[in-house]
């Protein structure tokens, strides 16, 4: 075992402060990169790290498509979204019903958050409570009522891949109204209350391929901050 993690971050001001807190924490062999995509893709290729962190603020729409390709070539990597701010637990959903291992929260409290680290350094998977009661919130869902059309499924993959009205309706070259009504109707037509379980029974039903989404490319803007908090 090369003991190796990889944390992937766009605050570099902070980079020493994670590395002391990790290797307090017993992680060796920390590395720390800014790298996005094929930079970043041959990074992970040549370093071979066994966990790889990233703060799932900056990462949350182009890393989870990444992720399915680094799986496949390091299967045993453990993926780990950290999150320290405030970032929406139907989002970091997401993370895990696409191949990311872990989710570790800091908003679950200091000891819960140094928890799941020190699980993920053993090797073991942690996911906080508040993505897993969405992944558990329903295991089985009913046939879809009426047949859902080719123009559905489109949008339907869109909405799993992380695109916004807008970002659909100029993908599709139709107007956000349209995205609407086929949106409801398919929340209408496959029994789900929320994004959380529309993901999950398109997977479930085989209506999306987790392998072929397209996650949208966008950038956010870090206020490092919050970060400073885990650190003093």
């Amino acid at each position: 075992m090369n003991n190796r993690t990889l944390v992937m971050s766009r605050a570099e001001n902070l980079f020493p402060h994670w590395k002391v807190f990790l290797e307090k924490l017993g992680y060796r062999n920390v590395l720390f990169t800014c790298k996005e995509r094929d930079s970043l893709d041959a990074l992970i290729k040549d370093y071979k790290p066994e966990n790889l962190i990233f703060g799932c603020g900056f990462y949350q729409r182009a890393t989870p498509y990444m992720m399915l390709r680094m799986l496949k070539r390091l299967p045993r990597m453990n993926v780990v979204a950290v999150n320290v701010h405030e970032f929406p637990d139907d989002l970091g959903m997401r993370f895990i019903a696409n191949g990311v291992q872990s989710y570790v929260n800091m908003m679950d409290g200091m000891d819960e958050f140094v928890k799941g680290l020190c699980i993920v350094r053993d090797g073991g998977i942690y996911i906080a409570k508040g993505v897993m009661d969405r992944l558990e919130m329903r295991r089985e869902f009913p046939k879809a009522a009426n047949e859902i059309s080719d123009r559905e499924i489109e949008v339907l993959g869109l909405i799993c891949s992380g695109y916004m009205e807008l970002e659909m309706a100029e993908t599709m070259g139709i107007s956000r109204k349209t995205i609407i009504n086929h949106r409801t109707s398919l929340y209408t037509n496959l029994s789900v209350r929320n994004p959380a379980e529309l993901m999950l029974c398109a997977l479930q039903n085989d209506f999306v391929n987790k392998d072929e989404l397209d996650f949208y490319p966008r950038g956010f803007t870090v206020n490092p901050q919050p970060f400073k908090e885990i650190f003093t």
